[in-house]
This record gives structure tokens, sequence and C-alpha cells, in this order.
């Protein structure tokens, strides 16, 4: 196999940048694994602690039993989560039938956008992230495990959960997926009684019963947001279980896949002969194909953000022009609501991410030469995972699609790109996901409306103040300002304004998620207005130019940069919701273009 000449160059621009942070690191969890299983270094009262509430804990005090550590996101509020609640007995079944022991490490927070997006809550969203990474710390700092099972799906949890894996990065790491719940209403028609909604023409209750009818058991939403991005991302980066991210929960094979993973855990740890620490699965080899399947399936833009973050804990150092780069050479080869009519478990029964791995592989897109928990190369990953007789087997995977509107192959994608641009230019820098954009609003220029947060949007858009092009500017979004929160509300507003002829589009230092569709928006804009970015400098009626095509973004006043720019109100988002308790964040927090992090 050949490697494609972009996936070659973007690999070693990176290894290039990281050279100094990425030695450092290795040399950081090399100096961690020094003198073997850490719990043996413990006095007999430490150890006596960490062992008793432990039915056999004479058993884990006198032998070189594997420990591992379970940090779970498990609450029965996230029905991404709820699945979780039956896995530590699971996990601590199976570690004993394995020969090794399994204790609960701790727990970590795990909010619901979707319960959130709009409301106060959502400005804690993105620094849960952070939250999330810590409490993973205290869970692992007892230091008596030898190895952590990871319990997460949803949009923050996975990325802190990684930040964690590779700040531990000695012990080894397996990331345990619940799956996606069956499938409900279909997305495109739960997405047009939104846009109903939002004109008026339903009520309450009827859009009530299409969210319930969405939104309605155990298990990940099935749309291809963040959550089911994550999954994707931990499948190509190596650390799921082949196959294993968009099975079922509560299902004979969804547990079958959950022991393996304890059997996997359990066989690497450095009491035996495959030790394979965190640290050396997390290169920059295994985020470039993290990236790569970003773009082959058209995935959420806030691993944009994320993915920065998670390889910063790895000593891995991306720019927004790897991510671009990578897309002007990756085909999208999934359509996925939002970017298509399928959920996620039709993607999984066309073929899914096996049959996308293959594809890619066989393409030179994806690094082969990689290590992953299933215990060789990306390769495995082509295959599925059957049951039988109450053991998992792995299989090969799908060699053909089995729905083209679903599923196509390298040599005939739904487009030739990815569909992410970086944009720049006078605007600062940003990116926009184009891939469900109709080409001929690939370039939008029309006059700015600014905003100072999304509720003046939606007031404007029900005072009928939008009769022309528009491009709506909501600034003073950044981490800085009130922590970033996801613009997706707008969504369905900015697209009735569309259905209805006008030429609209969305420039902000906010998110949107892998929820946003077919509205062209530009987003992550960096430096961030509250930062003294450009954004504080735009006024009503400035003509602004996006253009996806050339990766520009323009405002066109002639006085632009002699202008005073606005200020922001700190004060808009420093109380109420827990708000308060994340000043320091709000005051630490880097750019969004390097992950918009506290920690890392």
């Amino acid at each position: 196999m050949t490697m494609h000449a972009t996936i070659d160059r973007v690999t070693d621009r990176i290894r290039e940048r990281s050279l100094n942070s990425r030695a450092a690191y290795l040399k950081k969890i090399a100096r961690a694994a020094e003198g073997g299983p850490r719990r043996a270094h413990l006095s007999c009262g430490n150890q006596a602690h960490a062992y008793a509430a432990m039915p056999d804990k004479q058993d884990m005090a006198e032998t070189r039993k594997p420990n591992i550590g379970i940090v779970t996101a498990f609450n029965d509020m996230l029905s991404a989560h709820q699945p979780y609640e039956r896995y530590p007995d699971l996990i601590r079944s199976a570690a004993h039938a394995a020969g090794a022991t399994a204790q609960v490490a701790g727990g970590v927070p795990a909010m619901c956008d979707g319960v959130t997006q709009g409301r106060a809550g959502m400005e804690l969203s993105l620094f849960s992230r952070d939250v999330i990474a810590l409490a993973s710390g205290v869970a692992l700092s007892h230091d008596v495990f030898d190895a952590a099972m990871y319990l997460g799906v949803c949009d923050k949890i996975v990325p802190g959960l990684i930040i964690a894996a590779g700040t531990f990065g000695h012990i080894p790491a397996v990331f345990v997926p619940a799956g996606p719940m069956p499938s409900g209403l279909p997305n495109d028609e739960k997405s047009k009684v939104r846009q109903q909604f939002a004109t008026g023409e339903i009520g309450r209750e009827a859009l009530m019963a299409a969210e319930m009818a969405s939104y309605h058991a155990p298990g990940t939403c099935t749309f291809y947001g963040t959550a089911n991005t994550n999954q994707m991302l931990m499948e190509f980066m190596g650390l799921h279980l082949p196959g294993s991210s968009f099975v079922n929960p509560n299902t004979p094979l969804r547990d079958a896949l959950t022991v393996a993973a304890v059997q996997r855990a359990a066989a690497i740890t450095r009491l035996g002969n495959d030790y394979l620490p965190a640290g050396e699965v997390l290169d920059e080899r295994a985020f470039v194909n993290g990236i790569v399947g970003l773009m082959a399936t058209g995935g959420s833009t806030n691993l944009i953000i994320h993915l920065p973050a998670m390889a910063r804990a790895a000593g891995v150092l991306l720019d927004l022009e790897d991510f671009h780069d990578l897309s002007e050479s990756v085909p999208l080869m999934a359509r996925v609501y939002p970017n298509g009519l399928a959920d996620v478990n039709h993607f999984h029964a066309a073929g899914g991410l096996g049959y996308m791995i293959a594809k890619l592989l066989d393409a030179g897109l994806l690094h082969e030469d990689v290590r992953t928990i299933a215990g060789g190369g990306l390769g495995l990953y082509a295959q599925e995972p059957q049951l039988r007789g109450g053991t998992v087997h792995w299989m090969q995977g799908a060699q053909d699609t089995l729905n083209d509107k679903i599923l196509r192959p390298v040599t005939d994608p739904f487009a030739p790109t990815g569909g992410l641009k970086q944009l720049a230019g006078n605007l600062g820098r940003g990116v926009i996901k184009v891939s469900a954009v109709a080409p001929e609003r690939h370039i939008i220029e029309a006059p700015a409306r600014v905003f100072a947060d999304q509720e003046e949007v939606k007031a404007a858009f029900k005072r009928g103040e939008f009769t022309g092009d528009t491009i709506v500017v909501v600034r003073f979004q950044g981490p800085q300002a009130n922590g970033m929160p996801e613009l997706h509300s707008l969504t369905p507003t900015l697209a009735v304004l569309q259905d209805r002829g006008l030429r609209v589009a969305l420039v902000t230092d906010g998110r949107m998620s892998g929820a946003s569709g077919k509205v062209p928006a530009a987003i992550h804009l960096s430096p961030e207005a509250a930062d003294g970015g450009p954004l504080a400098r735009v006024q009503d009626g400035d003509i602004i130019r996006l253009d996806a095509v050339a990766g520009t973004l323009e405002c066109l006043a002639a006085d632009f940069d002699a202008r005073t720019p606005a200020t922001h109100d700190p004060d808009a988002s420093s109380e109420g919701m827990g708000r308060e308790l994340f000043r320091a964040f709000r005051a630490h927090v880097g750019r969004a273009t390097e992950g918009a992090a506290v920690v890392v």
C-alpha cells in the first residue's frame, strides 16, 4: 500500500511541529512506568485502604493480578450513558474470569447538550470537557490500576477522557462504547417539525410529540452529531474494539463486546507480555487517522476544537491547516443526518466503519502501521464482530456498500473532499463545514446584522426583521466570553430564512456542532471578540464576504481596521446555573484554534 502524498506530508508536518513536545511527553510516561506495577510500591496501609471494600481483597494484596480501573460517565439522565449502569458488574465479572480484578475508580460529570441547548447551562458545556479530564485525573491518582477502561460517549465526555488517558499515558486505556438507541422518528421529519414550530405552523404539543418519538430509548441519539462522531473517532484511532461503536445497547453482542474489552484491558498491562501504554497509541498517526475519519464521514465540527486539545495531552500539536489539507484529499463517503437522511443504525447496517476503514486503507488514506488495543494495526478494524456461542468472533467486514445512498467507496464518493474548509481573512481564522451546504451557497456576500447572543437573533426573526440577504453575526460567544456555547438552536430560524429564498449565513466566534447542516456557518472565529478579535469591529450594514471556495472571510468596510472594537460585558455570563464557578476557566482558557482548553 502506497500512502497518499497528502497524508504523508501532513503527518510529517505534525511530527516535525511536535518534535520537542512529543519527545518530552514520551520521556514523562516512560518515567511513570519505571519500576513496574505502581501499586506494588504502596505501603501496606495504602493498599489496605484501596482494597478494603473488595470481596477478593486478600487475593489482590497477595497476587500480581492486573487491576483495572473503571472511569465511568454513567448517569441515567443521558440516554447515551444510561446503559453504563450495568457495566461495572459486567466488567468485574469478566475481569475475574480473565484472571484480573476491577474497581470503579471514579465517576465523571456528563451533561447533555440536547437538554441545555439555548439555555444558560450550555455555557458550561465546553468547560465540562476539562472538568472531566480533571475528575478522571483524581480517579486515577490513587496509583493502584494497571489499566483503565473509560466509559463515555457524548460530546465533551470522550474528549475529556482522552485528555486524561493521554495525561496518564503510561496506563493502558480501553474505551468502551454503549451504542446508539434504535431508530425512531426519521431525523428529516424531526427537522421539518422544528421548522414548522419556528414559523408558528404547529404548536408545542406537536413539537413535543415529534421530539419524544425521536429520543425514545437508552442509547446515543441516532443523528451524526458529536456523540457518534466521537465513537467513530475511537475506532479510527484504535481505542475501541473493531466494529463495536454502533452496536445497540442491552443486546447480547453489546455485552459480549464489553467482556472482550475487559479481556484486552487485562492482556495489555505491564504485568503481561503485551504492554500497550495509552501514550504509544496516541501518536501523530492515530490523530491523522482520526481526522481522516472525521472528513470521510462528514463528522461534527466540535472535533476541530476537541482534537487539538486531545492531541496536546499526548505531546502532539495540531493546527487548522492540518484539518484543511486532509479535508481537501479525503472524499466524503457517507451521508448520515444532518448530511443525509440516514441515521447511524442505517449507516452501520450499510457496512459502517469497517467498510470505510477498509476502503480508506486500500486508497492509502489511513496509516495501517499504528498500535491499537485490538493487538495489531488498523487493518483489524476492517473486520466486524459476530456472536457465536456467546463469544465474539471477528470476521471480514463488508466488501461492498449495502446502500449507496448512505455509503459509497473512495472511487465514487458523495463529494471529492471532506467538506471542511479553513477560513482566513480580516475577520480572523475559523472553519466552515460545507458537506451539507448546496454548492450555490458556498459564497455569500451580504450586509451584516450584528447580535450579542442567539436570543436576540430569534427575537429579530419573530419581529420579521429579516427581509433581505443577511449575514448574521453572533459575537461574544467564544470561550473567554461565555464558555463558547453551541448555537444549534439558531438552525431552524436560519433554515427558514434560507427556505424563503434569502441568501443567509452565520458568522460567529461560537460553535454550531455536528448538528449544523445546510446553512453556511463560519464558526470558531479566532481571536474571539472578547479577546479583542476583529469580529468586535463589525457593524450593522457592513458587507461581509464568506467564500468557502477560496477559504476567505472578509469584512469589506473601508474603515474596518481603524474602528474601535465593541466591548464585552462579562457580567452577562457571570452568574446562574453554576457559571460563577467557572470564572477562572473563562479567564485562563486558550483560543479555539488551539483547543479552547484550560488544562492542556
